[in-house]
């Protein structure tokens, strides 16, 4: 369709519309999935028109067929159903709308989906969206709840009564959603989200009751999956009864059984949290009473001592002991200083006794020379060299002779 066109020279809308019919002719037919929103089938109408939609994108395209091709399907095809088609894209050049012609419908089998849902799970699960270090604690008690749920339906209640009847103050952000048909995804992907982004919630219930498995299609859904992986606050899956097992349930942070599962396990029970306060303060005073009590028996043990009934005895024991060590010391010092005195008084007597001054005494006497050398040889001193004469009781002079 690369045409030479300009403001001067435009094609017109039946032109440019013919052309495009043209290169659509040219497309050849093609399987198609999708579930079905719209059916009309007008009595004696030889078409039958029906809306063919993707619910994770929120894509519809218009298919008709003829009533034969419809009846071969009739008694399993309703809407709501999911079916493939083998269809030729088809474009109304009057409205300018592209369509489906199909030539075959095919319903999908439970069987088939739940191959499908298989083999999804474990596409997602080699990405690593189900490990478990991956997902989040729960609060012990959350500021604020998210809920995903139905518009008034069994699974709100539920979730808002169990909780409320556990902690009485619990508070919710609810988003009503629908919980099954083509519009599931998206509006529970987008509430998803929504709470995700809310700054006081701390934990998201997504919540539905029982159903089949076409029912519950939609939380096994890529997109959703993908969008709860996502997300930075723990998410709590409370799909249907216990049997079922969605998709959701695995990339979930925790898998409730039932909506009031989901109640029991986001939200802790007053009067239990009340009776283990209790609990813990009377082991807590237990404790410390026994404490009080161990202390208080160390407290009698110590002043029923006697150093402590009479603290002055002590003391009057350590002053006689004190008293004797003084007069013992006394002794001794005493005794030291009078053998002191007399070994003095030896020494000094043997000292006097043995000095020159006491030899002298004896009738001695000490010649010096004219410089005060004193003579020990006759050889040192000659003929008329004059001496001093030292005695005990003074000196004088002499003169040596031949």
């Amino acid at each position: 369709m690369a045409l030479n066109t300009s403001a001067e020279t435009p094609l017109p809308v039946g032109e440019v519309s013919r052309l495009i019919g043209g290169w659509i002719d040219r497309l050849g037919s093609v399987w198609v999935e999708g579930q079905i929103t719209q059916l009309s089938r007008r009595p004696g109408a030889g078409v039958v028109f029906l809306t063919l939609r993707d619910p994770s994108y929120d894509i519809s395209v218009g298919v008709t067929c003829f009533r034969q091709v419809f009846d071969a399907v009739a008694d399993v095809v309703a809407e709501g159903a999911r079916v493939v088609v083998l269809a030729k894209p088809e474009w109304y050049a009057p409205r300018g709308q592209l369509s489906l012609r199909a030539t075959e419908i095919r319903p999908v089998g439970i069987g088939e989906l739940l191959a499908r849902l298989e083999q999804l799970k474990r596409a997602l699960g080699a990405e690593g969206l189900f490990a478990a270090d991956r997902k989040w604690a729960l609060p012990f008690l959350p500021h604020r709840v998210g809920l995903v749920c139905g518009r008034a339906s069994a699974a709100e209640r539920d979730v808002l009564e169990n909780a409320r009847r556990r902690w009485p103050q619990v508070r919710f952000e609810v988003r009503n959603v629908a919980v099954q048909g083509v519009h599931a995804v998206t509006q529970v992907v987008q509430a998803v989200k929504e709470l995700d982004d809310h700054p006081d919630v701390d934990v998201i219930i997504v919540a539905r009751g029982g159903g089949s498995v076409e029912d519950l299609l939609p939380f096994s859904d890529e997109q959703l999956v993908r969008a709860v992986a996502d997300c930075s606050t723990p998410v709590v899956s409370a799909i249907g009864h216990e049997p079922d097992t969605p998709l959701l349930d695995l990339v979930a942070d925790l898998r409730a059984s039932t909506p009031t599962d989901a109640a029991k396990k986001v939200v802790p029970d007053v009067g239990e949290e009340l009776q283990r306060v209790g609990m813990l303060r009377d082991r807590a005073l237990r404790t410390v009473r026994g404490l009080l009590d161990r202390e208080e028996r160390g407290l009698a043990h110590a002043l029923a001592r006697p150093s402590m009934e009479h603290p002055q005895r002590m003391v009057e024991q350590r002053e006689d002991e004190v008293d004797a060590l003084l007069a013992r010391g006394r002794r001794v010092f005493g005794h030291l200083l009078d053998r002191a005195d007399s070994e003095l008084a030896h020494t000094s007597a043997r000292v006097l006794s043995l000095s020159p001054a006491a030899t002298m005494e004896r009738g001695y006497a000490v010649l010096q020379r004219a410089d005060g050398a004193v003579v020990r040889s006759p050889e040192e001193v000659a003929a008329g060299d004059g001496l001093r004469a030292r005695v005990a009781e003074g000196e004088f002079a002499v003169r040596v002779e031949e």
